[in-house]
């Protein structure tokens, strides 16, 4: 028996056809598109948020973050802190950002951070575990290797492109909302106790690590101070790490391993810093 064909059938076949041949070419296109390699690691990261908008939204965050701190702006470790920030910056190969260093006085904070466009942030409780410069740049290094490879973004768009889709999440990123400004001081870890040890995953605490050692040495710091930095970390607390630290970051013998892993790499630019 035949059956009647309808009208529409070649119509319907050839959607089907666009669909199964230029859909997947066109979201590979979009994920392509959408992939940055970061410095140092030449990792390719998946990232949905584009540049200027995190950047917009990191200095919001910057602003409101520091409007209620008690900030310090003189003094020797003020001074050392924009000191050593200039210098990272310098090398970090970003002279489009508009960078600021700030030191907020809270000896009970330990934590650093940093957000995009090169916003970042110092509390006097983590200074005298830094010691001196030379672990401060291991803070600062630390943190705005986190800035630079777009870990936050990285977060926001694993957090939120699935959950919410593109329109969604385009919205989100326009308005400056209080919901909006909290969401990327937590995926940049601002307001942690712990900052500098809390918001990021294993892979981007250890890239982090990476990048940081790199950069403080081509700033002309001595990458080897970054050893005695973790493991003093380690110890805040008496030794007691959250268990956030346990779950999501490298147990500080890892730590240590990789840095001693990334050590001739560092001490090569090291040696260039210094010529």
């Amino acid at each position: 028996m035949l059956r009647n064909r309808s009208p529409l059938a070649p119509q319907t076949r050839r959607i089907r056809w666009i669909n199964q041949t230029w859909l997947p070419l066109v979201c590979l296109l979009m994920v392509t598109s959408s992939c940055t390699k970061v410095p140092v690691t030449g990792r390719r990261a998946f990232n949905v948020i584009p540049e200027s908008q995190a950047i917009a939204l990191g200095a919001d965050a910057y602003q409101q973050s520091l409007s209620g701190a008690r900030l310090i702006r003189s003094g020797p470790e003020y001074e050392m802190v924009v000191r050593v920030g200039r210098r990272i910056a310098e090398i970090s190969g970003r002279s489009d950002y508009n960078w600021e260093f700030s030191l907020i006085d809270d000896d009970d904070t330990v934590n650093a951070w940093a957000l995009p466009g090169g916003k970042v942030a110092v509390y006097t409780g983590i200074l005298p575990i830094a010691q001196d410069e030379n672990g401060l740049a291991v803070v600062m290094a630390h943190e705005v290797a986190h800035a630079i490879a777009r870990h936050g973004s990285e977060r926001m768009t694993d957090q939120l492109a699935v959950q919410l889709g593109g329109v969604g999440l385009q919205a989100l990123l326009n308005e400056k909302s209080a919901a909006t400004q909290n969401l990327i001081l937590s995926a940049y870890g601002v307001g942690s106790q712990v900052g500098v040890l809390l918001p990021f995953g294993r892979a981007q605490e250890s890239e982090a690590d990476h990048i940081g050692l790199i950069y403080m040495a081509r700033a002309g710091y001595d990458p080897q101070a970054a050893i005695g930095f973790w493991q003093r970390m380690a110890q805040v607390g008496g030794g007691q790490r959250p268990p956030e630290f346990l779950s999501t970051h490298p147990s500080p013998d890892t730590r240590v391993r990789d840095l001693r892993g990334w050590m001739p790499e560092a001490l090569a630019e090291y040696e260039k810093a210094k010529r």
